[in-house]
């Protein structure tokens, strides 16, 4: 068979290759020489200086300075300090860090490394800088105060002191205490604020307390901080005592600080912390005035936080905590009355800490006991609601008022005893147990007997005593249903006994 050619396409074939051949000869006849778009960049004109090393001491205010650092083109410099490395506990920071001379306070011992980088449009340089700091030593207070005297925070550290007291001295102006001082007794030196001139303002804060410890951190290695000072502006906030108790402060009690009795010394004290004292942490005797008392802590102390004559009980804030470790956690009372006077409420401690009686007391006032209260009773000890007094004793179901013996054992405590027919006398809600160790009244043993008194005695618990639960004395009046509604448990004798 004739093979048929297709003209028209051999016509479109020899075109398109002529273009294609003259397209190839364009490009390569018209190719030049390739020439790299980017310049080399222009040499660096910075020269970053972070100024010379420096030997300083801990807590010192530390000025860097790179002013120094230039650009041979005269152009502006940007500044950034950065601190390379510290101490491992260090948290130093600098301060105004982007400009040339910036601060910064060591706040260990040891090597500090800082760099600075300055930059511009011109380019970036780099430099850094060592500051050495060692331990500041403190200063002496070697000399009584006797003129007006502020102490000032020279080392941020706390671990470090700022002054040191190397034999005891007496404070008989006014002395203040900056933020963040720490000041160390030497072994059984003791701070006297005398009365007649003498005062102290010592007010630190949350983060930078003020600190009154030992030279050696033990426990009783110096004496403590007696005030005797009337002053109302006497005022402590924010601070920790530590390490006192060598010997004792007043009498023959050791404390890491006491408030004087006889000549109404007063303080205000809030937000501190008294811990690892050889003794109580606090002591405030008869005739001593709390002005103000509010979230405090007593720690590790080898006697009770706090020995506390009946006059300042009211003062305790509920927010206080007084069960850390101490040798007694209770909140000591020692004084025989709670003198006539206006209503006083005694507070329910959010720790459950209880008053603890030391000795026989008398309340010749009107106290309320807040729900949660626990009244403890030492060895043979008797509480009494006197004829000018009475009593509000007022729980809950879920927070007893509670009467017992301090060492929670049947019998150890005489027990409550109700002279006062003062009609608002009222139990309720509460538990009176391990009294009768002794009798009470008319040779009869009990937990509670009533005297010519008068009470209400409802949802109560009374138990283990060694003598009746209740007796109750001619004359006295007692609720008529007080043996149905109250529970009676373990009595060595009756629930209740009439004398008729």
């Amino acid at each position: 068979m004739k093979k048929i050619v297709n003209s028209a396409a051999i016509q479109f074939a020899k075109q398109s290759f002529a273009i294609l051949l003259a397209a190839t000869f364009l490009v390569t006849g018209c190719k030049k020489d390739e020439v790299d778009p980017t310049p080399n960049p222009p040499a660096n004109t910075l020269t970053a200086n972070a100024g010379a090393d420096q030997d300083v001491q801990v807590g010192e205010t530390v000025k860097l300075d790179g002013s120094a650092s230039v650009d041979t083109k005269g152009a502006p410099l940007t500044f950034q300090w950065t601190i390379a490395t510290k101490p491992a506990k260090s948290t130093a920071a600098i301060s105004s860090a982007t400009t040339a001379k910036p601060t910064f306070v060591p706040d260990e011992v040891g090597d500090y490394e800082l760099e600075l980088t300055v930059s511009n449009a011109n380019g970036t340089s780099k430099d850094k800088v060592k500051i050495a700091a060692a331990v500041a030593q403190p200063l002496a207070i070697d000399k009584n105060i006797t003129v007006k005297t502020v102490l000032t925070d020279r080392i941020s550290n706390p671990d470090y002191p700022d002054y040191i007291v190397p034999k005891s001295i007496v404070v008989s102006n006014e002395l203040t205490i900056n933020p963040g001082v720490v000041i160390a007794f030497e072994r059984d030196t003791r701070m006297d604020i005398n009365d007649g001139g003498g005062l102290i303002i010592a007010k630190g804060t949350p983060e930078k307390k003020i600190r009154f410890i030992g030279a050696e951190k033990t426990k009783g290695y110096w004496v403590g901080i007696m005030v005797y000072s009337g002053s109302n502006a006497n005022v402590l906030e924010n601070i920790e005592v530590a390490h006192a108790g060598s010997r004792a402060l007043v009498s023959s009690t050791k404390a890491g600080m006491a408030l004087f009795g006889g000549g109404k010394a007063q303080i205000a004290l809030k937000n501190s912390l008294f811990t690892q004292n050889d003794g109580y942490g606090l002591l405030v005797q008869e005739g001593g005035i709390l002005r103000e008392f509010a979230t405090n802590s007593f720690t590790k102390n080898t006697e009770a936080g706090i020995q506390i004559d009946p006059s300042n009980v009211d003062k305790l804030d509920a927010a206080s905590a007084f069960t850390g470790e101490n040798g007694r956690n209770v909140v000591e009372i020692k004084g025989y009355y709670l003198r006539e006077g206006g209503d006083i409420t005694w507070a329910g401690f959010k720790d459950k800490t209880p008053y603890r009686l030391t000795g026989d007391f008398a309340v010749e006032a009107g106290l309320t006991l807040s729900p949660g209260v626990t009244i403890e009773g030492g060895r043979d000890v008797v509480m009494m609601i006197n004829s000018k007094g009475f009593l509000i004793a007022k729980g809950t179901a879920t927070e007893k008022v509670t009467f017992t013996g301090a060492d929670r054992t049947s019998p150890s405590w005489k027990g409550l005893m109700i002279y006062s027919n003062n009609s608002r006398n009222v139990i309720e809600n509460a538990e009176i147990s391990n009294g009768g160790s002794l009798a009470l009244v008319s040779g009869k043993k009990a937990n509670l007997a009533l005297y010519g008194g008068n009470l209400s005695i409802k949802n109560t618990t009374i138990a283990n005593g060694g003598g009746y639960g209740i007796f109750v004395n001619y004359g006295s009046k007692l609720n008529a249903d007080a043996s149905t509604v109250n529970t009676f448990k373990a009595n060595a004798q009756d629930n209740v006994l009439l004398e008729k």
